[in-house]
C-alpha cells in the first residue's frame, strides 16, 4: 500500500529488467498525457499485463508495443486524440549468427561482442565448432544452417554472417537466411564466386529480388586481408546497413555525421 492508502502500482520497470535478464524482450507502456496519467502496461510477445484505463486503449497500446518490440525502439506515441504514451522498450542484444567456425569467425567474435552483439556460431563440423576455438561465443551449435535457424530467435535486428566458403554449406545457409527476417545477410567469397553462386541459387528457385538482400562479397572495401581486417570490414558494413548508410568516407559524405 502507498502512504495515502491506495494500492501501489506494480514495479513494471524492475520486472522488465528481470525479464530481459531471463532472455524475454519486454516493453513498459506509460500514459504521459490523458486522464489515466501514469497508468502502465507490461507487454511481451505473448502477454499484456495491467491497464491504461480501458480495454480499447489496452488493445491499441498492446498492438503498438508489439511493433515497438520488433523495432527495438523506445519513444512517445499518440494513441488517440487525448492520449499519449511512452514506450520503454527493453530489447535483447542483437543476435549475430555466424555460419562457419573459421579463422575469420574467431576475429568477428572478438570485435562484435564489444559492439553489443550476442553471437551464435554455427557449423556442422564438430572439430571446428568447439569451445576451445570460441570460448566467448554465447551459443555454439553443431548443426546445419537450416537446423540452427529454427533454433535461434532471428529478428529484424539480427545479422547472419556466412563465412563457410563452401557451396554445400553456404548455399543452404543463404537460402535458409532468406526465409528469415534478418536485417543483414552477408556471404563471403570473391565477386566471381558470388556471381556463380547467385546463378545456382536462382536455378534452385531463389528470385533476384530475394538475393538482393545478400551482401556478397561481404564487407566494406577497405583492402583487408588478415582475418582481423576482414572482421572489421564485415562489422563496418553491418553497422552501416543498420544505420541506413552507404559506408563511404566521412570526408566525402553529406548530411549529418552522427544521425
Amino acid at each position: 500500500m502507498s502512504n495515502d492508502g491506495r494500492t501501489s502500482s506494480p514495479n513494471y520497470l524492475l520486472r522488465a529488467r528481470k525479464m530481459v535478464a531471463r532472455g524475454i524482450p519486454v516493453a513498459v507502456v506509460t500514459v504521459v498525457r490523458g486522464d489515466s496519467l501514469g497508468a502502465k502496461l507490461l507487454v511481451t510477445s505473448a502477454s499484456v499485463e495491467g491497464t491504461l484505463g480501458s480495454a480499447a486503449l489496452d488493445e491499441l497500446a498492446g498492438n503498438e508495443a508489439q511493433r515497438a518490440l520488433t523495432m527495438g525502439s523506445s519513444g512517445v506515441v499518440t494513441l488517440t486524440e487525448d492520449v499519449d504514451v511512452f514506450f520503454d522498450v527493453f530489447s535483447l542484444p542483437p543476435l549475430m549468427v555466424v555460419i562457419g567456425a573459421v579463422h575469420v569467425a574467431q576475429a568477428v567474435v572478438t570485435y562484435a561482442q564489444p559492439l553489443g552483439f550476442r553471437i551464435a556460431i554455427v557449423d556442422a563440423r564438430e572439430a571446428l565448432a568447439t569451445r576451445d576455438r570460441f570460448p566467448t561465443a554465447d551459443d555454439l551449435l553443431v548443426a546445419w544452417p537450416d537446423e540452427a535457424y529454427a533454433r535461434l530467435p532471428i529478428a529484424t535486428t539480427s545479422a547472419i554472417v556466412i563465412l563457410t566458403h563452401d557451396p554445400k554449406f553456404d548455399e543452404p545457409a543463404i537460402l535458409g537466411a532468406l526465409e528469415t527476417n534478418a536485417g543483414y545477410i552477408g556471404a563471403v567469397g570473391s565477386r566471381k564466386t558470388n556471381d556463380e553462386r547467385r546463378e545456382r541459387l536462382i536455378a534452385s528457385g531463389a528470385t533476384p529480388e530475394q538475393l538482393n538482400r545478400v551482401h556478397g562479397p561481404i564487407g566494406l572495401d577497405i583492402g583487408g586481408k588478415s582475418p582481423e581486417e576482414m572482421a572489421i570490414s564485415i562489422l563496418a558494413e553491418i553497422i552501416a546497413v543498420r544505420n541506413g548508410r552507404g559506408g563511404v568516407s566521412l570526408r566525402t559524405a553529406t548530411g549529418s555525421i552522427r544521425a
